[in-house]
């Protein structure tokens, strides 16, 4: 696409050397290059481009109104490339590490705890992939994760974290005094925040009440989100009450962000995984990652 609409490299280099210099002699001079070597890469680029970048007189040479506007960009993009050229060329890292998580652990958990991840492989380039799509957090590059889910990914080892469990939270400005005398009464007439997304294994009001002997309608449920960070952020922000997943909540309730109104919980089968390539498990960069992972979740979750 782009070689049929650019012209070659070189002509584009003498061209900038010769509009910073306003000589066609001193570009040369400063490329290593004739006076006539200059003159006839520009007379190829005016000729790929149809269009006149200089005025020639016997002595000197001056930018058209063309000219000029092309040079801002040409130097612009010239510099960015050197830039570029430079940063790949100089990379200090010895390792790549590629991680890939949901959005909820990335924005609730690994987000304030990123200084940690740096200061405990500093020597390794990090990417970090955070997305709820598998075919992302969990794409060709991605060699080690942290994922909800039952444990099963083809092609990867998983290690339980920890278990899911999963229980209502709220502002401390919402109102939930009632809930300590009625909670189910209280809960069916909240406002409820509801997370609407396409993973068949995350809990939902329904799903959650029902796990607690609650079959009633539900009262209101207008607040749909598809996003679990948006999500907490609306329950944060006090306009109802959001399903808070242990790990994932932890650090705002300890704030006194978030509180948790009653103490109904529903514990399942699944949770969050440490996983990592079946041929990376033995990897020594990747066994630093999982033993800082599985000392900072049981550290986290003993202090609740």
């Amino acid at each position: 696409m782009f070689k049929k609409r650019l012209p070659p490299l070189e002509p584009l280099i003498a061209f900038e050397a010769a509009a910073r210099l306003l000589s066609f002699t001193r570009a040369g001079e400063e490329l290593h290059l004739s006076q006539a070597a200059i003159s006839q890469q520009i007379r190829s680029l005016e000729s790929s481009l149809q269009v006149r970048l200089f005025t020639r007189s016997h002595r000197a040479v001056q930018l058209t109104n063309e000219g000029r506007e092309y040079q801002h960009t040409v130097a612009a993009i010239l510099k960015q490339l050197v830039g570029a050229t430079t940063d790949i060329q100089n990379v200090e890292f010895s390792r790549h590490l590629v991680i890939g998580c949901d959005q909820a652990l990335a924005a609730q958990w690994l987000s304030p705890r990123f200084a940690q991840l740096r200061q405990l492989l500093p020597a390794v380039a990090l990417r970090i992939i955070a997305s709820d799509d598998y075919s992302e957090s969990l794409g060709p590059e991605i060699q080690a994760a942290v994922l909800h889910g039952d444990g099963q990914w083809p092609g990867f080892h998983a290690q339980r974290l920890y278990a899911e469990e999963v229980f209502p939270v709220c502002s401390p400005d919402y109102p939930h005094q009632q809930a300590q005398q009625d909670w189910a009464g209280w809960l069916l007439q909240a406002q409820l925040i509801d997370l609407v997304d396409n993973h068949w294994n995350w809990i939902n009001w329904r799903l959650w009440l029902s796990g607690n002997n609650i079959e009633e309608p539900l009262g209101n449920r207008n607040l749909h989100i598809n996003s679990y960070p948006l999500v907490i952020d609306a329950a944060c922000a006090g306009l109802g009450v959001a399903l808070g997943w242990a790990g994932l909540v932890d650090d705002l309730i300890e704030q006194g962000r978030l509180v948790r109104p009653l103490t109904q919980s529903l514990r399942t089968e699944l949770g969050y995984y440490f996983i990592c390539r079946d041929n990376l498990q033995d990897d020594e960069t990747i066994a630093q990652l999982r033993n800082w992972l599985f000392e900072e979740f049981a550290t986290s979750r003993d202090c609740k």
